[in-house]
């Protein structure tokens, strides 16, 4: 079975010593999920679940970011792993990360909705697993300053999780993993003015929860005051 580069930036070394342009291996991974993509439409299976092996991760870590929640984000990512499959001939060229990215984002919002019907929940209920928290390691650490860390990491989890869900969202696309404006455009379905407005917002109501716990922060990221 073929293992994707999950590194796009690194090129493929040759002899140990030259490197081929990235434009190049791109260019090959392209044409791979291309041809992926064309058996999937098709209905061979084999061909879908190799060519989701290289998203899995990230649609599992955008559901939990979303969901908190280990259970309802590997549910979210299996439903749209279907809706996927069963969609797959909507998908018209372009960028499929960006494709199934939405796929995903849109059924942790109808989970997040579902919660919110019911009475008995709340979303700043959810808990927070520790297990799968960013961790941040370094080894040259103190024990005093790894728990420190851990306590950061904690928090900076728990200011993700009381952003108001459309905030939340492009935070995890954009801070997290890296999407342009442009893509979280795409995968939101909001304007990019919007975009940027939501993700505005949401970094300083992050950075107000964060300041809340100053000794925690690096000095630059403290309040002037502290």
């Amino acid at each position: 079975m073929t293992n994707f580069d999950s590194s796009p930036q690194s090129g493929l070394t040759v002899g140990g010593k030259e490197k081929l342009p990235y434009t190049s291996a791109r260019t090959d991974k392209t044409s791979v999920e291309e041809s992926l993509i064309e058996r999937a439409r098709d209905g061979d299976l084999d061909a879908f679940n190799e060519l989701i092996l290289t998203y899995q991760n990230l649609a599992y870590s955008i559901a939990y970011r979303m969901l908190q929640e280990s259970e309802s984000a590997a549910d979210a990512v299996q439903e749209s792993l279907i809706k996927a499959f069963r969609s797959l001939h909507t998908f018209r060229g372009g960028n499929f990360r960006a494709w199934l990215s939405r796929i995903v984002t849109n059924t942790c919002y109808d989970t997040l909705r579902s919660w919110q019907r019911k009475p008995t929940d709340s979303l700043d209920d959810l808990p927070v697993e520790a297990d799968y928290s960013l961790q941040l390691l370094d080894h040259a650490e103190s024990p005093h300053q790894h728990a420190e860390r851990n306590e950061l990491n904690s928090l900076i989890e728990a200011g993700i999780r009381a952003l108001h869900p459309d905030q939340r969202m492009v935070v995890v696309l954009c801070d997290v993993h890296g999407y342009s404006y442009e893509e979280i455009s795409e995968i939101t379905g909001v304007a990019m003015g919007t975009v940027k407005s939501r993700l505005s917002r949401a970094r300083i109501k992050l950075r107000g929860i964060l300041q809340q716990q100053p000794e925690l922060l690096p000095a630059t990221f403290r309040p002037k005051d502290t």
